[in-house]
């Protein structure tokens, strides 16, 4: 007897990996995606180069998952940086490690990945079947509504791998968060990860500066200390270094407290050494020639200076290097989660257990963001799917002849 039938519900790289990983064990595999293609959020991170992991040490790498990281850490450790290199490789797709320890394909994009991986895929004998959104459960068995109307299929167990509640123009609308719920499954609130924030700008900035990137600075938050570069825009501010942040911000707006980023934005120099550069200054010269010839700062970070603190004019030399090295930035809001880069919340912990089998619906397992959990960019929230999703596909290809065999 075989191992029984395996679904897996979404077809994003928690799914595929999880379809990959039951089909290696045996089981017929099906995955049921919603869009008329698989892959799509892949597609799109893939856009300005895939960055598929990491290069660091174990134990740093874990630590990017805050809370989350013991119960990820197994799953983690099975498929870490090196082991998804090699699985890279496996598929054809030569990867390399970035200055900043990011590994990338050689190629950058995500397409060539893809075509391979559902070539293998293929070859495995998975079933991949497009336009069929899960709408539930229907007497046990799994219900879609197709471009056909609505079918039921009966699996020995199952793989949930619908994402979190970012970019749902691509799949991930959390619409299944009402269909557990009421199965009794716990669910934190869904809050947006890795996003921008809104600031109150002046029109004359705005106009000036909206789309102009801020680069060599560092930033400091409750997350520490930072460097790295962000980007000006109508609303606020977006980039890496702001969504390295954007957990402690977006937290102490929860709370209700005041959010603040301090930029310091000529980090190569201390602040006795601004100090008596700016003091050589002429008296009468204009703020922006000041922080120019004195600070180095360009255009945009003068601009920064003058929004955030109008009178920085009136200040003197040392009040002035002060401000360079610590310039706060009161954020007001979050961006709309579905701008941000992924999301936070999702099933909780002890909702599953040690294999992320849901502890109320034996048989069911769920990989991915659909999980409580929330990483920076820069490699960690697609191998930390990658690996959930392998993780989920052998418990379910485990379970598949128990359930056989059960009466």
């Amino acid at each position: 007897m075989g191992l029984g039938r395996v679904g897996i519900v979404g077809g994003g790289p928690a799914g595929l990996m999880a379809a990959e990983a039951a089909a290696g064990q045996g089981a017929e595999v099906v995955v049921f995606e919603a869009m008329p293609t698989v892959g799509r959020k892949l597609l799109m991170a893939g856009k300005s180069g895939l960055n598929i992991t990491r290069s660091e040490e174990f134990s740093v790498f874990l630590s990017r998952f805050g809370a989350a990281r013991d119960r990820l850490a197994p799953a983690l450790g099975a498929l870490d940086g090196p082991k998804l290199r090699e699985w890279c490789a496996g598929l054809g797709v030569e990867t390399f490690v970035g200055s900043s320890g990011r590994v990338f394909p050689t190629a950058m994009k995500a397409s060539p990945l893809l075509r391979a991986w559902l070539g293998r895929l293929a070859r495995q004998g998975v079933d991949i079947r497009v336009r069929h959104r899960w709408v539930g459960w229907q007497d046990g068995a799994l219900a879609f509504e197709t471009p056909e109307g609505r079918r039921a299929e009966r699996f020995d167990a199952v793989v949930l791998a619908l994402g979190g509640a970012s970019w749902p123009r691509l799949g991930s609308d959390a619409a299944w968060m009402p269909r557990l719920l009421a199965r009794g499954v716990e669910v934190a609130p869904f809050r947006p990860a890795n996003c921008g924030f809104e600031l109150g700008w002046s029109p004359v900035f705005i106009e000036r500066f909206a789309g102009q990137p801020v680069k060599a600075v560092a930033a400091s938050s409750d997350a520490g200390s930072l460097p790295g570069e962000f980007v000006v825009t109508r609303w606020g501010i977006e980039g890496s270094l702001v969504y390295a942040h954007a957990a402690a911000l977006r937290d102490r707006l929860a709370a209700g407290d005041e959010a603040v980023l301090r930029l310091d934005l000529a980090p190569g120099r201390s602040p006795e050494r601004l100090a008596r550069d700016l003091g050589r200054q002429p008296p009468k010269a204009s703020l922006a020639n000041r922080l120019r010839k004195g600070a180095g700062l360009d255009a945009v970070k003068a601009g920064l200076v003058r929004e955030a603190v109008p009178d920085a004019g009136r200040h003197n030399a040392e009040a002035l290097a002060a401000l360079i090295k610590a310039l706060p930035l009161a954020v007001l809001r979050p961006r709309p989660i579905a701008e941000a880069i992924s999301s936070a919340g999702g099933v909780r912990w002890d909702a599953v257990d040690a294999d992320f089998m849901l502890r109320g619906l034996p048989g069911t397992f769920l990989a991915g963001e659909m999980l409580d959990w929330e990483a920076p960019t820069g490699g960690y929230l697609l191998t930390a799917c990658l690996a959930t999703g392998r993780a989920a596909g052998l418990a379910a290809a485990r379970h598949a002849p128990r359930s056989l065999a059960a009466p």
